[in-house]
């Protein structure tokens, strides 16, 4: 029973790491922590889609299942069958890979644009031409 419980509490970590990643910049606009932590896992969700890899988390939530239960690795509860398959979405690896990069790349404009980032390249490139 324990660790059926442990192996829901994973899923429910990671459904809640996933909605971070998504819209962890709201978040990181107002805490540098949350930013640092924020930019730390967009880089590591684009790292292990880029290399096919899984997520630590899958691999601890596995791991506890099959404690749990050897034969039904996967046999969950209410809530786990339902986040479950909202986290291992059946999506070609290409297309996994494609929104890693929306992902990543829409949290990362939001930061520069909240950062000012955009007008120091605008005023740069308009030095560059001033001297040309």
């Amino acid at each position: 029973m324990v660790y059926k419980v442990l192996a829901d509490f994973v899923i429910l970590v990671h459904f809640f790491w996933i909605l971070f990643l998504l819209f962890g910049a709201f978040f990181g606009l107002k805490s540098k922590k949350l930013r640092i932590l924020h930019i730390f896992g967009l880089f590591f969700a684009f790292f292990i889609q880029t290399f096919d890899l899984y997520c630590p988390l899958t691999y601890l939530e596995i791991y506890i299942r099959e404690k749990h239960e050897p034969d039904k690795a996967y046999a969950g509860s209410f809530i786990a069958y339902y986040v479950e398959k909202l986290i291992y979405i059946e999506l070609s690896r290409i297309l996994i890979l494609l929104l890693t990069f929306c992902v990543v790349g829409t949290n990362l404009w939001i930061y520069a644009r909240k950062t000012g980032i955009f007008r120091l390249l605008g005023l740069y490139c308009q030095r560059l031409r001033e001297k040309v």
